[in-house]
């Protein structure tokens, strides 16, 4: 999760070059657009909304190509949800950091009965790196692109990165550069060629142990909260079947809260299961 939060960060602290870069396009007045749209099923922090003057670009980082719900079906119901509150041209985009040769990076539409969507795919590791190398910004996503000498090319990165004049920027740059290098180069290697203190010092080292603690505290809120609900439907309803149980606990919190009121009007396992069944349809 680090990696596709790396890259979110990157896009929002960069719009302008992410835009130009995907879209070929310069002179592009961008924004990160906050949307108040519903995040479930889609998995919000690794979608990066940017809004242009006509359009929307929605870009989607992914390390690895398979997902709880089918990604091809989460760019099909984004782009309808975007569509009905913006009404305007929405470019979609998927970027695949981690080569594989699974078939799922190879899509590039959602396909059914009477529907047919399509979106981009950047498969990173066969993409040019010149683009990439000519913007600081950047910078972190050429070292997952096409070449022939990955050793050189993270060494070329390196150099342009120690290059960069504004302490801030080359702090993040580097932080960044470093947690994306993970996906292809040991880390011994990368120790080499970066100094360690850049990545401690920099916001999205800090962010990421931030997130970590916060992620710990709500499984931690979660878990304690489902083992809650489980006690009080043994005691009312009788012993929970394991598959119920394991539903229960795979539950959000703000689906627990719901489930714990409800719970109150049930006579029967069966009253359970059919509430289940309509929560997690």
């Amino acid at each position: 999760m680090a990696y596709d939060n790396t890259c979110k960060y990157l896009a929002e602290k960069y719009p302008n070059e992410f835009a130009q870069w995907l879209l070929e396009a310069n002179n592009l007045d961008v924004r990160v657009l906050k949307t108040e749209l519903s995040t479930e099923p889609i998995r919000a922090d690794s979608v990066t909304l940017l809004q242009l003057s006509d359009q929307i670009l929605h870009l989607e980082f992914q390390t690895q190509p398979k997902s709880t719900l089918p990604l091809d079906f989460r760019m099909l119901d984004y782009y309808t949800r975007l569509k009905r509150q913006y009404w305007c041209d929405i470019k979609q985009v998927v970027i695949f950091l981690q080569k594989t040769a699974s078939e799922i990076v190879f899509q590039t539409e959602y396909v059914d009965t009477n529907t047919r969507h399509k979106y981009r795919v950047i498969r990173l590791w066969e993409e040019n790196p010149e683009p990439l190398l000519a913007n600081p910004a950047l910078l972190p996503l050429a070292i997952l692109a096409r070449t022939d000498s990955p050793n050189s090319l993270l060494q070329q990165v390196a150099a342009q990165v120690d290059m960069i004049e504004e302490r801030d920027e080359q702090q993040n740059i580097s932080a960044c550069t470093q947690i994306l290098a993970g996906l292809r180069f040991k880390k011994d290697l990368i120790r080499q060629l970066f100094r360690e203190e850049m990545m401690q010092e920099s916001v999205i080292y800090q962010d990421i142990l931030q997130k970590g603690e916060q992620r710990g505290e709500q499984r931690g809120k979660q878990k304690g909260e489902a083992g809650l609900i489980i006690r009080q439907l043994n005691h009312r309803l009788g012993n929970v079947e394991p598959e119920i149980e394991q539903r229960i606990r795979g539950l959000s919190i703000p689906q627990l809260d719901n489930l714990g009121e409800a719970l109150l009007d049930f006579s029967s396992q069966t009253d359970l299961t059919d509430y289940l069944a309509n929560i997690t349809s």
